[in-house]
């Protein structure tokens, strides 16, 4: 279906905005103005801060290039091709290369007119100013993103819930009939979570960091941990009573999943069922052997998992709205 982002829409308006008020104050090449806007709207706040800078930066310097080589050297295609050699390393050492296209438009004026002056490069100044102004204005406005980042949790806690299920019947019926297609749903999940939180703490000045991005850095190494120990299960082969005991823990987990930190009482629970299989007959099999020792090795890969979470400090329903709306 064809839709049309909020990006998109500030992108036009802003362009549009930026042509009249040039035209409105009898700027030459006005059209320009919307060129700038254009180039200067940004995903983020500060990245729209910053490429803005840049791009302001390159422009003045632009004008003292053409100044130099074109009244210098010439009005001559040469010459451009001369002037951009030593313009863009300039730029680039002076790290305002984001300012290199929007720079190249106001060298194209200067050389087209033929004849540098004072009033030109005015003008060229208020072309800048107007197209980077509106696009910092236009920058201003930047939607919430915290209704999709709680959607975002709400499916990773869900995913990781259902691989726990099929842990949790595999250690008490040897099913293999899952697909596995949880694991790539919440590897995918997990990186466009982070992402957007990211790019939230981009559209705060004043955030240096977002709650819900701690949260899924905390997702995501608990899921390497879930990743590791798949194998380990698959391993176990027969079924021993232990299994059953650590399917109940992993139902009691599964059924825990939740952004607040309840790590600590599983950790409590979990210490207790290690002494109790220590205190349990030794296995008569090889093939007991080998399942119990897969099992002891899963249930210290779970103590992993859980001492990640006690470490992460949770997000009640304070934390939720203080990560969602704080700026």
């Amino acid at each position: 279906m064809f839709k049309i982002g909020y990006r998109t829409l500030k992108t036009a308006l802003g362009a549009a905005i930026a042509i009249s008020l040039a035209e409105l104050f009898g700027l030459q090449n006005f059209a320009s103005a919307g060129i700038l806007t254009i180039l200067c709207i940004q995903v983020t706040k500060k990245k729209s801060l910053q490429t803005s800078w840049a791009r302001f930066f390159a422009c003045l310097i632009a004008i003292l290039f053409s100044f130099v080589f074109f009244e210098g050297i010439g009005y001559h295609p040469f010459v451009i091709g001369l002037l951009l050699l030593f313009f863009i390393p300039v730029t680039v050492r002076l790290k305002a290369k984001e300012g290199i296209v929007t720079s190249s438009v106001i060298i194209l004026h200067l050389y087209t007119a033929a004849n540098i002056t004072f009033d030109l490069i005015i003008n060229e100044i208020a072309l800048i100013a107007t197209g980077i102004g509106v696009a910092l204005i236009m920058n201003l406005y930047m939607p919430s993103v915290d209704k999709k980042l709680k959607e975002y949790q709400l499916e990773v806690e869900d995913r990781l819930s259902k691989i726990f299920i099929e842990i949790e019947e595999y250690l008490l019926s040897h099913d293999t009939s899952w697909d596995g297609r949880e694991i790539t749903e919440t590897a995918a999940i997990i990186n466009e979570a982070k992402t957007l939180a990211f790019r939230d703490v981009e559209n705060h000045f004043m955030r240096h960091e977002n709650l819900y991005y701690h949260y899924f850095k905390m997702r995501e190494k608990q899921f390497e941990i879930i990743e590791r120990v798949l194998p380990i299960i698959a391993s176990i082969k027969v079924t021993v009573d232990q299994a059953e005991i650590v399917a109940d823990f992993i139902r009691e987990v599964r059924e825990a999943i939740h952004p607040g930190n309840t790590a600590h009482k599983f950790l409590v629970k979990l210490a207790e069922m290690r002494n109790m299989f220590e205190e349990m007959p030794l296995p008569e099999t090889r093939e007991e052997f080998e399942a119990r020792a897969a099992l002891l090795h899963f249930v210290r890969e779970m103590e992993q998992y859980l001492v990640i979470k006690s470490q992460f400090k949770g997000m009640s329903r304070k934390n939720e709205i203080k990560a969602a709306g704080a700026s």
